[in-house]
C-alpha cells in the first residue's frame, strides 16, 4: 500500500467535511444577529482549550487523558499527513506518522475503557463507533508507511489483510469526517468554533466566569425565543457543540430528583429544532418521567418543531443553579436557552405555572413577592434602633434585607446579622419601606420587563444616598445588585454577609468562643458559589467557630442545589422527590450535627425537609452566639 494513499484519502475527506460544514453554517445563519470579535476568539482559543476545556474535565484523569491521547494523536496525524502531501515520504516523516497513530490508537482503546467504565450517562448510538472509526484511521495510515519507517514489504491490498486493513482504514475515516459534520466528532470542530464565537467571552475569565443574564431589548417585536430561529446564530452553534459526554446531566439536580429536565436531551432537542435528522443521531437519556418516542414526526414549521421538542415542564423544572454550565467541557450556556424560551412562555402567552404568576403580580404591584406591605421587612429589627437611610442621607454600611425579609425564619438570620454589625461597631443603615425586591426571581422566571422596573426602582432610590457598601445575607440579591444592575447604571460595593463577618473576625472586631463537640458541615448556595466564586469566607468563618467543618462530597464550585433557585419552589414541577431532600441526605452522611447555610432561600429548602438530619443555621446566627460566648 502506497504512502500516497492516506493523502489521497484525507483529501477527499477534507471536501467531504467542507460540504458537511458549509450546510451546518448555513443553518446555524438563519438566527438572528450576534455581535462576535473573531480575532480575539481565535486569540484565545489555545487557552479556552488548554485552560478552561481542561479544568471541566480535569476532575476525571481518564479522560483527560484520553482527550490527550486520541486528540493528540489525532492532531499530530493530521500534520505529518500535511507533510507528507508537502514533501512526499521519508523515513524520518514516516516514523513521525506512526509515532502518531500509535497515540491515536492508544486514544482509541481509552474510549472503549471509559465507556465502559462512565456509561451511565454517556450517549450511545454513533458514539459507539467513534474508536472503530480512530482504530481504522490509525491503522491505515500506519500501514501505509510502515515500508518507509521499516523498510518491510506488508501485503498489499489483495491480500487478505491489506483488504481488510484497507477497508477499516475507508471506513475509519468516513466515521471520523462524517462525525466532524453530523456525529461523534462534531465537537472537535464545532467546540473550537463555539469557543472562538462564543456569545460570553467573559465566561473564560476564572472558574466561574461571567455569570449575570444577558440584558434583553424589550422593544423587540417577539420577547423571548418562541422558535428555534429566534435564538442568536452563535447559540445556534452552541447548540451543535454538544457532544453527549453527559456531564450536565449527572450535575443537574432536576435530573437526579427525577424531574422531567435532563440538560443534555435539551440541548439535544433544540439543536434538533434546527435541522430535524439531528435527532435521529441522539441515543441518550431523554427527560425523566416522560415519553422516550420521537416528539416531532409530525412536526410542521420551526415554531411548532421546538414548543414539540422542549415541554413546558422541562423549562420549569430547572433551579438555574450553572451545574450543567459549571460541568460542561465545551461551555455550553443551558441557563441562559432556559431562560430566553421562559422569556416567551412568560411575557408572550402569560404561561407561568403554580404560584409563579400571583408572585411576579405582586412584584409588579407591591414590590415584594407576598404583597406585604412594604413597611413590614423591617419589623424583626425594630428593637435594634436602626437609622433609616433617608434619616440619615449617607451610611458606612447599607444593610440590604432581601426577600425574605417577610418570612419569620429569615428574620431571625437579618436580625443576627444586624446585631453582629453593631457589635463591630459599623455604621449601618436600611432603607426600610424604601426597599424593594431586586427583581432576581422575576428575571429568572422569563419576566425581563418587571426585572427591568424593579431595577430601575431600586436604582433611583440607592442614587439619592450616599454609603460605602452594600451587604446582605441574601445570595440572590448580592448578584443581581453586584452583577447584573450594571447594565441599568447600577455600580455598587456589595458584599455577602459572609465576607463582611468574616473580615470582621479576621480583624478582631467580633471576637468568639468557639463552639465544643458540635460536629459542623456546610451547604454552599448556587448564587454565591457557581455564580460568584465565593467559597473561602464561610469556611474561614466556620473554622473560626469549629476549628474545622466536614465537606459534603459535594461542595464548593461543585456543591449541589438546595432546590431554591429560579423561581423553582413557584412552578413547582413533581419529580421522583425533592432536590432538597437529595441534599439533607448528603448532608446527614457527613454525621454532622450542624448544616450551616448561607441564603435564607437554602435554609427555608433545608429545614422543610421531614425526618431526622442536622440543624439547619445560618452562619450570622451560629457566629452571633459564638460571640455571645465571649
Amino acid at each position: 500500500m502506497s504512502a500516497h494513499w492516506p493523502v489521497v484519502t484525507l483529501g477527499v475527506s477534507l471536501v467531504i467535511l467542507a460540504a458537511l460544514v458549509a450546510r451546518r453554517a448555513f443553518i446555524w445563519r438563519q438566527g438572528t444577529a450576534a455581535k462576535v470579535d473573531p480575532l480575539r476568539g481565535l486569540r484565545a482559543l489555545p487557552r479556552r482549550y488548554l485552560v478552561d476545556v481542561h479544568r471541566a474535565v480535569s476532575d476525571k484523569p481518564l479522560v483527560a487523558w484520553m482527550h490527550v491521547a486520541a486528540a493528540g494523536g489525532l492532531v499530530a496525524s493530521l500534520a505529518c499527513l500535511g507533510l507528507l502531501a508537502l514533501f512526499g515520504s521519508s523515513p524520518v516523516l514516516a516514523w513521525l506518522v506512526l509515532a502518531a497513530q500509535a497515540l491515536a490508537l492508544l486514544g482509541a482503546a481509552m474510549i472503549v475503557v471509559r465507556r465502559l467504565r462512565d456509561s451511565a450517562h454517556l450517549s450511545q448510538g454513533l458514539y459507539r463507533w467513534l474508536p472503530v472509526g480512530l482504530a481504522g484511521f490509525a491503522l491505515f495510515n500506519a500501514y501505509a508507511v510502515w515500508p518507509d519507517a521499516t523498510g518491510q514489504t506488508v501485503p498489499g491490498a489483495t491480500s487478505l489483510l491489506g483488504a481488510l486493513v484497507f477497508g477499516w482504514g475507508v471506513v475509519g475515516y468516513l466515521i471520523m469526517v462524517a462525525g466532524l459534520g453530523i456525529g461523534p466528532m462534531k465537537h472537535a470542530l464545532n467546540g473550537a468554533l463555539n469557543l472562538i464565537f462564543h456569545p460570553r467571552p467573559g465566561r473564560f475569565q476564572d472558574a466561574y466566569g461571567e455569570t449575570a443574564l444577558q440584558t434583553m431589548d424589550l422593544d423587540r417585536t417577539d420577547l423571548g425565543a418562541k422558535h428555534i430561529d429566534d435564538f442568536a446564530w452563535n447559540r445556534r452553534l452552541m447548540f451543535d457543540a454538544c457532544v453527549e459526554c453527559g456531564r450536565c446531566e449527572a450535575a443537574c439536580p432536576a435530573f437526579a430528583a427525577g424531574q422531567p429536565l435532563n440538560p443534555k436531551a435539551l440541548i439535544q432537542d433544540l439543536a434538533a429544532a434546527q435541522d430535524l435528522p439531528a435527532l435521529v443521531g441522539y441515543a441518550g437519556a431523554r427527560h425523566p418521567d416522560m415519553s422516550a418516542t420521537d416528539p416531532v414526526a409530525d412536526s410542521g414549521d420551526a415554531l411548532s418543531r421546538l414548543e414539540a421538542l422542549v415541554a413546558s415542564s422541562t423549562l420549569w423544572s430547572c433551579t438555574t443553579c450553572r451545574a450543567c454550565v459549571a460541568a460542561c467541557p465545551m461551555m455550553i450556556e443551558h441557563v441562559d436557552a432556559i431562560v430566553d424560551l421562559r422569556r416567551a412562555q412568560t411575557m408572550e402567552y402569560g404561561h407561568t405555572p403554580g404560584k409563579a404568576a400571583e408572585v411576579l403580580d405582586n412584584l409588579r404591584h407591591a414590590g415584594n413577592a407576598l404583597g406585604a406591605p412594604a413597611q413590614a421587612a423591617a419589623d424583626a429589627l425594630m428593637d435594634l434602633d436602626i437609622p433609616l437611610l433617608r434619616e440619615r442621607r449617607s451610611c458606612r454600611t447599607l444593610l440590604w434585607l432581601g426577600g425574605g425579609a417577610f418570612e419569620p425564619r429569615t428574620q431571625r438570620t437579618i436580625r443576627a446579622l444586624a446585631e453582629l454589625c453593631q457589635l463591630a461597631g459599623d455604621d449601618i443603615a436600611i432603607l426600610g419601606d424604601e426597599e424593594t425586591d431586586t427583581g432576581d426571581t422575576a428575571r429568572r422566571l422569563g419576566d425581563e420587563a418587571t426585572f427591568v422596573q424593579l431595577a430601575r426602582t431600586v436604582i433611583a432610590t440607592l442614587d439619592q444616598y450616599r454609603f460605602e457598601q452594600i451587604v446582605t445575607p441574601d445570595p440572590h440579591a448580592y448578584h443581581c445588585l453586584k452583577n447584573e444592575y450594571p447594565d441599568f447604571g447600577g455600580h455598587y460595593k456589595v458584599l455577602h454577609h459572609s465576607d463582611y463577618l468574616a473580615d470582621c473576625v479576621a480583624r478582631g472586631l467580633l471576637p468568639i468562643e468557639p463552639m465544643a463537640d458540635r460536629r459542623l458541615t456546610y451547604h454552599d448556595p448556587c448564587y454565591l458559589a457557581r455564580y460568584n466564586g465565593q467559597t473561602a469566607a464561610p469556611r474561614a468563618l466556620l473554622s473560626a467557630l469549629s476549628g474545622g467543618i466536614v465537606e459534603m462530597e459535594q461542595s464548593g464550585l461543585n456543591s449541589f442545589c438546595c432546590g431554591g433557585g429560579g423561581g423553582a419552589p413557584l412552578t413547582d414541577i413533581p419529580g421522583e422527590r425533592r432536590i432538597a431532600d437529595i441534599r439533607m441526605e448528603q448532608a446527614r452522611e457527613t454525621e454532622a450535627d450542624i448544616l450551616a447555610v448561607a441564603c435564607p432561600g437554602c435554609t427555608g429548602m433545608l429545614e422543610g425537609v421531614v425526618g431526622e438530619g442536622p440543624v439547619v443555621r445560618d452562619i450570622a446566627e451560629l457566629l452571633l452566639e459564638g460571640v455571645r460566648r465571649t
